[in-house]
């Protein structure tokens, strides 16, 4: 269940999470990784993309319902990968101790007993009383659940290891099941979220992050993964602006993504958004809109078919020139490009999105390598909308953005390579710090 997603090479659409796994193992990514993803677009109803393409939307009693052809993908896929790869490390989603939802479970214990395989149980002990939640967890299994764990890892720990060692013993003895490994809590560790956005900051404030961007946390918030680049960058103050927060003077101001574009829309003026808005540009700051902070930025947003909600026209913030009508087929698309700004630069990501614009005679912001275009800039060259999530990701694309919106002479920033260096770190931090001779006969390595 995510908000973050990616788009496959054969354009299916896949959670963030299992995209960025992907990278990290250096192979292709698969609609068949991430067979169910369910994008939640209110509290108790959620769009479910099976094997890459979305089936409709559906609560949560008729998900439930629907469960016995979701876990036929999921047992589908399951055999496609068992065919491709020698091993597959499955990700179970929430805990394995949600009793409420065991029956026809397919995310959890209930997929490892059908198709036979180990689990390793982690617990993160930054959030209190780990040893509990383990022995916890155990007691809500059935015999046969409990036997299929076959070890623990302890995850973001701080401190002496040897304080900790007491309860480990303990843990051994009265579980009868080992301890795999207790891994170090990696301060700065950033990597593309699943969902939630990370309350500690992706770096330390500097003399040098003097140019201020900011952006809504809306309530449905999507991709929001597409400001990582400003968020690390080193030139850069950014910050959230939360519900009820004062809004803070900005010199860019970045309207992100939403799985519920209407309501997110209204949430944004009964925060006081919309005269924000119209200030921040008198006073000549820059303004941009990807995706659903596009769609919010025109005049209109059509919905004849009530696919978001059972209103069928919604008024924009009416600050662009053009208005949205939502469709049943929905744009799954990688894309590369190039910015058409002063300084063009190459840009890459990808579309998703149910939205089509009619951008009418707009200079666009995107020529596609395809011929086509995306998005557009306000005649007074204050705004800049694009569908392109991933849009600050080529480092030569955020630092053309970047001088358009007022910020020259910076840093040559790659977040692919900070990615990279990221994943280096955390997988050298499990080699060092998980047992290995415990480990991989569970693995079925038996060199």
């Amino acid at each position: 269940m995510a908000l973050n997603s990616a788009v496959t090479p054969d354009g299916g659409e896949i959670g963030r999470a299992q995209a960025l796994q992907a990278q990290a193992a250096k192979i292709p990514t698969s609609v068949h990784m991430n067979p169910v993803l369910l994008k939640p677009s209110s509290d108790t109803g959620a769009q479910v993309i099976l094997q890459g393409h979305s089936i409709g939307n559906l609560n949560a009693m008729d998900y439930h319902t629907y469960k016995p052809k979701a876990a036929k993908a999921v047992f589908d896929s399951f055999q496609i990968l068992s065919q491709q790869y020698q091993s597959i490390l499955v990700e179970g989603a929430g805990s394995p101790a949600e009793v409420n939802l065991r029956q026809g479970d397919i995310a959890n214990m209930g997929f490892a007993e059908a198709v036979d395989c180990p689990v390793i149980l982690i617990a993160d002990i930054d959030k209190g009383g780990v040893f509990a939640h383990i022995v916890g967890t155990l007691a809500c299994l059935s015999e046969s659940e409990r036997n299929r764990i076959k070890g623990f890892v302890i995850n973001r720990f701080r401190g002496d290891i040897a304080l900790l060692q007491g309860g480990l013993d303990w843990l051994e003895t009265e579980t009868g099941k080992p301890v795999l490994g207790v891994l170090p809590y990696l301060h700065g560790l950033h990597l593309d979220a699943e969902d939630a956005i990370a309350s500690e900051n992706a770096k330390s404030k500097t003399s040098q992050a003097t140019f201020k961007v900011i952006a809504p946390l809306l309530p449905h918030i999507s991709n929001h993964t597409d400001l990582d680049p400003l968020i690390c960058h080193p030139h850069i103050d950014f910050q959230w602006v939360k519900h009820l927060e004062p809004i803070p003077p900005s010199d860019l101001v970045i309207l992100p993504g939403s799985k519920s574009v209407g309501f997110d829309l209204n949430w944004l003026k009964s925060q006081g958004w919309e005269t924000y808005l119209q200030k921040h540009l008198r006073y000549n700051g820059k303004l941009i809109g990807i995706c659903g902070g596009l769609q919010m930025l025109g005049q209109h947003i059509l919905d004849p078919l009530k696919m978001e909600s059972e209103d069928c026209q919604i008024t924009g913030l009416n600050l662009m020139p053009y208005s949205t009508e939502f469709k049943a087929d929905k744009q799954l698309i990688q894309r590369t490009g190039t910015l058409n700004l002063s300084n063009p630069s190459p840009v890459v990501g990808y579309e998703i999105h149910q939205g089509i614009t009619d951008f009418k005679h707009l200079t666009p912001a995107i020529h596609w390598t395809t011929g086509e275009q995306d998005g557009a800039i306000s005649e007074d060259n204050q705004i800049l909308v694009s569908y392109c999530h991933g849009l600050f990701d080529h480092p030569n694309a955020l630092k053309s953005l970047l001088a358009w919106s007022g910020l020259n002479q910076t840093v040559y920033f790659d977040i692919e390579q900070q990615r990279e260096t990221q994943l280096n770190r955390l997988a050298d931090t499990l080699e060092a710090h998980l047992d290995w001779q415990k480990l991989n006969p569970i693995l079925g390595i038996t060199e």
